[in-house]
């Protein structure tokens, strides 16, 4: 063998090592994250939305933890999606994917970060959900495809969690 046939096989061999130990950690992610539960489905009659904002569902990792991707239930897939408040919660409604509906009282912040697993964009460009489920507290991020929408939809969820418990959010919160 010439040395450029050795190059090719050894990068080719570096390469599937590196995709094969992704499969596996990304499977023993799910698995310590199995016990984990799903979250609610949307209920049967949703009704209208009060908003709605095109976008990326970018992923939801663990309350405070912007790196640790929850994986199970599909949480942690990036997917095109519509992000609708209603009056009973928020509804990610991703594209080739299960959507992921929050109800109002699980809802506990909201605000604008930079980035998270998975996605990295200019200084509060993404909407960030803390919402709880099962005493576990989770971060979901959304990007709107347009920019005008992010203001609207961050005020949206402020005043459904406003709404939800006035006695934990006595202020409204002021949208920069």
């Amino acid at each position: 063998m010439d040395v450029a046939t050795t190059a090719v096989v050894i990068s080719l061999i570096a390469i599937v090592l590196v995709v094969g130990l992704m499969a596996l950690g990304w499977r023993n992610r799910q698995l310590r994250q199995h016990g984990l539960q799903a979250p609610a489905g949307l209920p049967g009659n949703p009704g209208t939305p009060l908003y709605a904002a095109e976008g990326q569902y970018v992923v939801t990792t663990t309350g405070g933890d912007w790196l640790d991707r929850v994986t199970a239930h599909g949480l942690g897939n990036k997917a095109t999606a519509t992000a609708a408040v209603y009056a009973h919660g928020l509804l990610f409604d991703r594209t080739g994917d299960s959507e992921v509906y929050i109800a109002k009282e699980n809802l506990s912040d909201v605000r604008l970060e930079r980035g998270m697993a998975g996605k990295f964009v200019e200084k509060d460009g993404l909407v960030v959900v803390s919402w709880t489920l099962d005493s576990q507290t989770f971060d979901t991020g959304f990007r709107t495809r347009y920019s005008a929408d992010k203001t609207q939809l961050l005020a949206a969820i402020s005043a459904l969690i406003e709404d939800a418990d006035p006695l934990t959010n006595p202020t409204s919160k002021e949208i920069q």
